[in-house]
């Protein structure tokens, strides 16, 4: 694998891992935040659906660098 495929790969790996870490933190904090402001459920269930989709997300992320990865080592 060359410099540059790694540098790509190290990039999308810091990505990856600051998405789902600043997806916990806003998720928690927004079911925190949630019933002290009163909102209404069906805002908190829109939180939700924000973090399924940035999950889902980083799951297809992850698979693309596992396979690619997977790809150059078997050369």
């Amino acid at each position: 694998m060359s410099s540059h495929q790694d540098q790509h790969t190290a990039r999308q790996g810091r990505t990856l891992a600051l998405v789902v870490a600043g997806t916990m933190l806003v998720w928690m904090a927004a079911q925190w935040l949630g019933p002290r402001l009163g909102l209404p459920v069906r805002y908190v269930f829109l939180f939700d659906f924000a973090a399924l989709a940035a999950f889902v997300w980083a799951i297809v992320v992850a698979f693309r660098i596992w396979r690619t990865n997977r790809h150059d080592n078997e050369r």
